[in-house]
């Protein structure tokens, strides 16, 4: 029998839920709420438009979350549209479709879309009014996706003629047939995007609402390497979008790549690169942006893959201290529910392990007390675009040579993405540009002028490139009209006094230098010890810096640390009094070492403040109330999960009642701390503690 807490009748009801004013961490499902996925975010992206769409919104509402919608823009459940019980005419022939005649299907009935202004009419009124009606007023259409390997139907044949006025070419027979091709397709999402968003907000408008319009992406890198073209940063131009979600996890992080002549996963270091990619693009609009990580994949693997991944992306993830808002997870009924191998090779599987499952939590916890810093701009940045996609190469392997040797040496490799070059702070904090155009191409000459400007303020240039690719030579701006540039970079050059195809060497402009490589990137990379030769241009550049093989950031109490392996160093041993908060168990430290190739989280005791308070938790806490010796809260949890808590307090704990019984705690005298370990409910487990 519950024993009667007299305390608690001071206190607000414990099954209050606070209205919050910004959401923080949000997740997507395609539920209603159920106990076993009650995940305890801010927000939920109710994910779908089909039947239930209202009783799901509501059973969300009803246990406290804020609701916004979420469905893809490429594809989903719109089938009503393709059998054409929408307007009585079938629209299958508007699928993506291959040069084999077969259509991208992303599930039965679900073609990838080639996004016509028939189906854009169909979105609106059908989709994007109705979850307005609904109540919703925030938005995110998620994947903008065209895959290079489409681009054969008649439906994308018509639009071919629409854009360009000539007769549709197939993009097999040349480089510049698929180069046009994909830029067709990048615009294609891009207009897409703007119609459906222009609407919602109009229409938000005419109910005198305000409505928000976000676009949750795969970053430009990970669009890149699985041969997709979306619009990326240049969504970044239209008012009608408010921000992103950069969709980056074990599935995007773990594309091989190569380095040092070695290709293999390096699930770490691609993330932090996808996550930086995300940010670099929306650091100059101030859009809105939530970093995703996933505890597991779209593959299937096992626990432990998913386990020693996932900590990977989320170390990365808190790399970036500008970015504190979070989507916590996608699919949590997938996550919490479904059957996975226990480790690799087993045929026996299981639902996610008890302390998998309470780590998680703990990160959560983490990412919902995450405070938003400023960030020490990238000394080092490469220059991105986004006809990265227009080209055909799938390892990335240029890109991945400008970045990975100075990242595995401890550099905080930034990118800046040349569609933002025009906003005023672009360039800001950026002392070294890599650049190379052996895998994309600038879409419009204006960008040059403000590479220039910023060189001849004292920036320093490293321009890499033989600029022999057949890309080259395809139909653009710096080959046309009263252009004739043999490639673009020499349109680059002439704005410095440069010549067209200056050969390798130091060129002073203004108060800066530019240093001119005559060799692909992809060779520092792909070959053995092939990175010597940029590090020898940067030291031409009078650029040195200290290496090291590690990446270590403070973030209030919060210690985040990446080892590197593959180049020269030691481990990381971290000293103090601090929790390791992949550990489930919460264990207080003094002293930890991390080896190269692993990572850590660690809370520094010394930095909590004052007690009592609640430093990790596998749930989410309300009500905290503090006495003179006692502390009383809430906490929710996802149903058949363990919470596992660490607790800072000026005494050893006399009671701890968990729901009006005694139960035990562990306590730590060097830290201060008591450690809690009981069943989630997420009807609410009352704690109380005397000291």
């Amino acid at each position: 029998m519950r024993r009667c807490l007299p305390f608690l009748l001071l206190l607000l009801s414990a099954c209050s839920t606070p209205v919050r004013e910004n959401v923080k961490t949000t997740f997507q499902s395609s539920q209603p709420w159920r106990p076993s996925i009650d995940v305890r975010a801010d927000a939920v992206m109710v994910y779908g438009v089909n039947g239930t769409l209202e009783e799901r919104i509501n059973s969300w509402q009803e246990r406290g979350y804020e609701t916004h919608f979420m469905t893809g823009i490429a594809w989903g459940g719109y089938q009503d549209y393709f059998t054409g019980a929408w307007d009585g005419k079938t629209h299958l022939d508007e699928g993506q479709v291959n040069a084999w005649g077969d259509t991208l299907w992303h599930g039965k009935m679900v073609p990838y879309i080639v996004p016509t202004e028939n189906y854009l009419k169909y979105f609106k009124e059908q989709i994007i009014k109705r979850v307005i009606d609904a109540g919703v007023d925030h938005i995110f259409l998620e994947e903008p996706e065209f895959w290079k390997a489409a681009g054969y139907s008649d439906a994308f044949k018509r639009e071919w003629e629409a854009y360009y006025g000539t007769p549709w070419r197939p993009q097999h027979e040349s480089p510049e047939a698929t180069y046009l091709t994909s830029k067709l397709k990048y615009q294609l999402y891009y207009r897409a995007l703007d119609e459906a968003f222009t609407y919602a907000k109009e229409y938000g408008r005419s109910l005198g609402r305000d409505i928000k319009c976000y676009v949750p992406t795969h970053s430009l890198i990970n669009y890149t390497q699985w041969q997709i073209v979306s619009p990326e940063a240049s969504l970044a131009s239209l008012e009608s979008v408010d921000g992103y979600i950069a969709q980056v996890w074990t599935g995007t992080s773990r594309v091989l790549n190569y380095y040092n002549g070695i290709r293999k996963e390096r699930v770490f270091e691609t993330a932090f690169l996808e996550y930086g990619c995300m940010a670099s693009m929306t650091a100059p609009t101030g859009r809105a942006l939530w970093f995703l990580t996933d505890p597991i994949e779209d593959g299937v693997r096992d626990w432990e893959d998913y386990k020693r991944n996932y900590q990977a992306t989320f170390t990365a993830q808190l790399q970036y201290p500008q970015v504190a808002d979070y989507e916590i997870m996608p699919w949590p009924a997938r996550i919490y529910e479904k059957l996975y191998p226990v480790r690799p090779g087993s045929a026996e599987k299981s639902r996610i392990p008890a302390d998998y499952a309470t780590m998680m939590q703990v990160m959560t916890h983490s990412l919902q007390q995450m405070p938003k810093e400023n960030a020490q701009p990238s000394h080092y940045s490469v220059l991105m675009a986004n006809s990265l996609m227009f080209q055909r190469d799938s390892t990335l392997s240029d890109f991945f040579g400008l970045a990975m040797p100075l990242l595995k040496r401890g550099q905080r490799v930034g990118m800046v993405h040349i569609e933002n070059l025009m906003h005023k702070n672009a360039l800001e904090g950026v002392g070294v540009m890599l650049m190379t155009y052996s895998n994309m191409k600038p879409l419009d000459p204006e960008a040059h002028k403000y590479l220039a400007d910023w060189v001849r303020r004292g920036g320093k240039l490293l321009y890499c490139g033989t600029d022999s690719d057949p890309y080259q030579q395809v139909q653009e701006w710096w080959n046309t009209g009263d252009n004739h540039y043999a490639a673009p970079a020499d349109h680059l050059f002439e704005q410095m006094g440069i010549n067209a195809g200056a050969p390798a060497g130091i060129y002073p402009y203004g108060k800066g230098t530019v240093c001119v490589l005559r060799q692909d990137p992809e060779t520092f990379v792909k070959q053995a010890d092939g990175e010597k030769t940029l590090l020898d241009a940067l030291e031409s550049l009078k650029e040195t810096f200290r290496p090291t093989n590690r990446l270590y950031l403070e973030r209030g109490p919060y210690r985040i640390v990446a080892v590197m392996d593959e180049v020269a160093g030691e481990p990381f041993t971290m000293e103090g009094c601090f929790i390791d908060l992949y550990d489930p168990a919460l264990p207080v430290y003094h002293q930890k070492t991390v080896l190269p190739g692993q990572q850590a989280l660690f809370y520094d005791v010394t930095r909590a403040g004052k007690a009592p308070q609640i430093l990790a938790a596998a749930s989410r806490a309300y009500d905290e109330t503090r006495g003179k010796s006692k502390f009383f809260y809430t906490c929710k949890g996802p149903a058949g999960t363990w919470n596992a808590t660490r607790i800072l307090l000026p005494a050893p704990p006399k009671t701890v009642l968990v729901n009006g019984e005694a139960s035990s705690a562990t306590w730590d005298d060097a830290s201060k701390t008591c450690f809690l370990r009981f069943p989630n409910q997420p009807d609410g487990v009352q704690v109380e503690i005397d000291w």
